[in-house]
């Protein structure tokens, strides 16, 4: 692989975007990751950056707000101020994690709102869009790139509380099939990956997220949840030079668990 070569993450201090940004360490990249947390939660962070770090390639951490459009532009000079000369990105990892989990309707408590959806469809859809656009506009993309996001089932299933996240997650395979087809030209290639039930820190705030592991294990044939490892594979196969005829599709990695 070429040794210019980054990958950008939106959100890769925990969860697939931290697996992904191990993965990609380990087959060559420099890694730029860009996250939000609190102070408190940086030196278990640390830990993770610091498994990236050990593969002997460049890290990149920010802990910036990337759905901020002013700070955008901020983040993207920074960017190009820091990467080397000849230096571009080869891979941008969407995982932004940032919606309202709450129900339509409810009897006893707070009920989604027109707002709830827009900062959902905000963060999880559209800040894919413009994330992408930014780069191109920057020129810090290579020739043959490669987009990744996160989706999940919610994308066809309806469940409790989820509502706001399902309609991000169908936008999101809208916009990546869009990406695919209109920023073509300049070499992008973009996909979905559909992950199974994955033990996240996002899915720990799903409410009833209990009862979503169980069915998942009752449907899984390989009798398991997926893992971020899982995940991180899968994004590397499309980071290959073998798979650069995929494009603007989605790829489920579950295991099967889909099936049922």
């Amino acid at each position: 692989m070429n040794s210019n070569y980054w990958a950008l993450i939106l959100g890769g201090s925990s969860g697939l975007g931290l697996a992904t940004a191990k993965k990609l360490a380990s087959h060559g990249y420099h890694i730029l990751i860009l996250h939000r947390d609190r102070r408190s939660a940086m030196d278990e962070i640390e830990k993770g950056f610091d498994e990236i770090r050990a593969f002997g390639n460049q890290l990149m951490a920010m802990n910036v707000d990337v759905l901020n459009a002013e700070k955008r532009t901020d983040i993207i000079s920074n960017i190009q101020n820091q990467l080397p000369e000849g230096h571009q990105i080869k891979v941008l990892i969407h995982s932004v994690a940032k919606g309202t989990l709450k129900p339509m309707y409810s009897e006893s408590k707070p009920t989604l709102v027109d707002t709830d959806f827009k900062i959902t469809f905000d963060a999880m859809a559209l800040s894919l869009y413009d994330w992408t656009k930014a780069l191109v506009q920057a020129g810090l993309f290579a020739g043959d790139s490669r987009i990744i996001s996160f989706t999940s089932e919610g994308n066809t299933k309806a469940l409790p509380n989820y509502s706001a996240v399902s309609v991000a997650k169908v936008a999101l395979e809208a916009l990546t099939r869009s990406i695919a087809l209109e920023f073509a030209p300049i070499g992008v290639k973009a996909n979905c990956i559909q992950a199974g039930i994955t033990m996240t820190k996002s899915l720990s705030m799903i409410p009833g997220y209990e009862q979503i592991k169980e069915n998942a294990l009752k449907r899984n044939p390989q009798k398991r949840l997926t893992l971020p490892e899982d995940v991180a594979n899968a994004v590397y196969l499309l980071t290959m030079d073998e798979a650069k005829w995929i494009t603007g599709t989605v790829i489920k990695v579950d295991g099967g668990e889909s099936l049922m």
